[in-house]
């Protein structure tokens, strides 16, 4: 199935930790936003190829153990294997989209905090299935 939408302008004006905004048949795009202070949260996805491109805001990226401050505008392919990390040190909330390469996430899935999607065990067993 198709999708189109104007996905700077979606995740500009996304509040959500997550929001899974479509899945395909090889593919998932997802919205972040990220508080001040606040990290995606260390993982690594052993089938999974990320694309991360910030929208506004700035964090600190760490690929690998390799640190590099990222900006909005930048794009960060992460492949997989890759242990991975984007921690907010800017002075707004990070916006952000990616597209993972399968689906990492349930379709549809939204998680208002980190926390929320800590506690979601069943999409987490998802992302364990296909990384």
């Amino acid at each position: 199935m198709s999708y189109i939408a104007p996905i700077t302008q979606l995740a500009q004006e996304n509040t959500l930790f997550r929001k899974v905004v479509h899945t395909g048949a090889k593919s998932q795009l997802v919205l972040m936003c990220i508080p001040v202070g606040g990290d995606i949260g260390e993982e690594v996805h052993h089938h999974v190829e990320q694309v991360i491109v910030l929208v506004e805001g700035q964090a600190l990226s760490v690929l690998d153990g390799v640190e590099r401050e990222v900006f909005a505008g930048d794009v960060a392919v992460v492949p997989p294997g890759t242990m991975h990390n984007f921690i907010n040190n800017g002075t707004a909330p990070l916006k952000l989209y990616t597209v993972y390469a399968p689906a990492n996430h349930i379709d549809g899935r939204i998680h208002n905090t980190k926390e929320d999607a800590e506690k979601d065990l069943e999409d987490e067993a998802f992302g364990e299935l296909t990384s």
